[in-house]
């Protein structure tokens, strides 16, 4: 299970089941989430700004007109939105849809999935209103976290305690990877290809890898098994993928040729130099050399992997086309040529999207269909065409 580069919202209510509530940040992290905390008024009551600020390494909001319209910035930031503990007033908040405090604007405002965990008294738990209102949530997609039974705070015995947080944590990850890529294997190739021309010198690109590796993370979050093939780049790789090193176009199309027999999905993200020298040399070349580059073209990776593979073992082959000109053209010459499911045309003209930079605005295309997906980050922009390949590969 994993959670990387997912941006969670933990809600905290007035609970003292609140207390549990540094350790759950703790717990996200571990599994690789990006955690901030969102206190409503009653939930600081319980458990303390610092404590919280100190694990979560972020500011940790509890008013809600500060000069900013955080509840807008805060919705369209986070993946998911995890409240818990969640109180029965903040539930039948959340289930009435009024929104009083910075948390409650938050559900209204977002997109995010939202899973909550009860927290209250077993005879407030199974109250008709509350029973009513915890149906109104799950029939809006809301998931819930089934609450523990045992001792209460009241003394009381029942259903009603929060769950434990590494339970919480592994429920999240649970509920957020149901997806049908869930256990596929998957290459991907990213980064920039270098061309040697001497000890010193090589031709390549100015790829960083950074969407390479938002894609990387994305499948990884949707339960993927991830290989990836890089070349050189300027951005971390994740952790919980299996990375294989190939700088220039020869050998990164051998180390995809070794992977790639049972794969499911192959993502040819990297941008692999179109022309290599026919000869490197041996020394550096100097000033005072006389010099002609006798230039030829690389290999086609992705066109030799579709067309390499048997029908069935073929994987589902999607590009990437940066262009400058004839966007739309260009990239459906590259789909019907090298024989692919999918390519993924990006405009590389400017200074605002396209290599190096975070966010990108692209256009999903196959032989049936063409999808623009808006600027964003590259992230977001990542696991929107995650979600696209998911379905397309399914069918």
């Amino acid at each position: 299970m994993i959670l990387q580069n997912q941006n969670i919202i933990l809600g905290v209510c007035g609970s003292i089941a609140a207390y549990k509530s540094p350790d759950i940040v703790r717990r996200l992290q571990d599994l690789g989430a990006c955690v901030k905390v969102v206190l409503s008024p009653s939930g600081e009551k319980f458990v303390s700004k610092l404590c919280l600020e100190t694990v979560s390494k972020n500011i940790v909001f509890c008013d809600l007109w500060t000069g900013e319209m955080e509840h807008i910035s805060l919705a369209k930031w986070a993946d998911i939105i995890l409240i818990a503990p969640i109180s029965a007033n903040t539930l039948a908040k959340f289930a009435g849809g009024i929104a009083d405090n910075l948390l409650t604007n938050i559900i209204l405002a977002t997109k995010a999935q939202i899973i909550i965990s009860p927290a209250m008294n077993a005879e407030m738990l199974n109250n008709i209103a509350t029973q009513e209102n915890l149906k109104t949530l799950k029939n809006r997609g809301v998931k819930i976290i089934q609450s523990d039974n045992g001792i209460q705070a009241c003394g009381d015995i029942g259903e009603g305690r929060m769950s434990e947080p590494q339970n919480i944590a592994e429920s999240v990850a649970d509920l957020t990877q149901q997806t049908k890529l869930n256990g596929k294997k998957i290459v991907i190739t990213l980064g920039a290809t270098i061309e040697k021309i001497d000890p010193v010198r090589y031709i390549s690109n100015f790829s960083s890898g950074k969407m390479g590796v938002a894609i990387a993370n994305s499948c990884i979050f949707m339960g993927a098994k991830v290989t990836v093939i890089y070349g050189n780049i300027s951005v971390e790789l994740p952790q919980k993928s299996t990375n294989i090193q190939a700088l220039s176009a020869d050998e990164m199309l051998d180390r995809s040729l070794k992977n790639v027999d049972d794969c499911d999905i192959f993502i040819a993200v990297a941008a692999v130099a179109d022309f290599k020298v026919v000869s490197v040399m041996e020394n550096k070349i100097t000033k005072s050399d006389k010099l002609t580059l006798n230039l030829e073209k690389t290999v086609d990776i992705l066109a030799t992997i579709s067309a390499a593979t048997t029908t069935k073992n073929r994987p589902f082959c999607v590009g990437f086309a940066a262009q400058t000109t004839d966007l739309i053209k260009n990239a459906k010459n590259k789909l019907l040529n090298k024989n692919l499911d999918m390519i993924i045309a990006n405009d590389v003209s400017g200074t605002d999207t396209g290599f190096g930079v975070d966010e990108n605005e692209v256009i999903v295309i196959t032989n049936s269909q063409e999808a623009k997906i808006a600027k964003d980050s590259k992230q977001k922009i990542a696991n929107q065409i995650m979600k696209i390949i998911e379905n397309q590969y399914a069918n």
